[in-house]
């Protein structure tokens, strides 16, 4: 099996997962990963909110679940955090 096979297989798998998954559910993995990759940084809820210009409630309020962020929401903390968007969407394997 071809590396671009496995990956296809790998990827497949994730979206079935996703499928499956309520937008609830959905919403606080996604706020975890991203309270995960602030406290990795070392950064406290606050600070993160006005790097991203945002008020702290808001960044809670993502971080809990309780909002669906848009895109260019989620840009602006990949930005702050220096890390990749698709680290809110998906574990570490």
């Amino acid at each position: 099996m071809s590396f671009t096979t496995t990956l296809h297989s790998f990827n497949l798998q994730r979206f079935e997962a996703y499928k499956i998954m309520s937008e609830e559910k959905f919403l606080v993995a996604l706020g975890k990963r991203i309270k995960v990759a602030r406290t990795e940084k070392k950064l406290k809820q606050n600070e993160l909110a006005c790097l991203c210009n945002f008020e702290k409630a808001s960044m809670s309020r993502i971080e809990s679940g309780q909002a669906n962020p848009t895109v260019l929401t989620l840009f602006k903390i990949s930005k702050a955090l220096e890390v990749p968007m698709s680290t809110f969407f998906f574990e570490e394997s």
